[in-house]
């Protein structure tokens, strides 16, 4: 087989969907059960830089970013 010199994809750092998400639980301090729209369930994360701003509480709406190579994971954007 030959050798591929075409140019190298990568991932493109922006490649983030952001959508809104319901707080069902609290799993930890900085983490949460969370639901969208459709009845995906997921956790959600709170950042480190955030931990000190007032945390969301059980049945809130937040904006949640997520990778669309990874549909079980989110981070909330506060």
């Amino acid at each position: 087989m030959g050798r591929y010199d075409g140019p190298l994809l990568k991932m493109d750092e922006c490649e983030t969907i952001l959508l809104d998400a319901q707080l069902e639980a609290v799993i930890d301090s900085h983490a949460f059960r969370a639901v969208l729209g459709n009845g995906h369930r997921f956790t959600a994360y709170i950042e480190a830089r955030n931990w000190e701003k007032e945390r969301p509480e059980n049945g809130s709406f937040v904006k949640v970013e997520m990778s669309p190579y990874d549909m079980n994971v989110g981070r909330i954007i506060i």
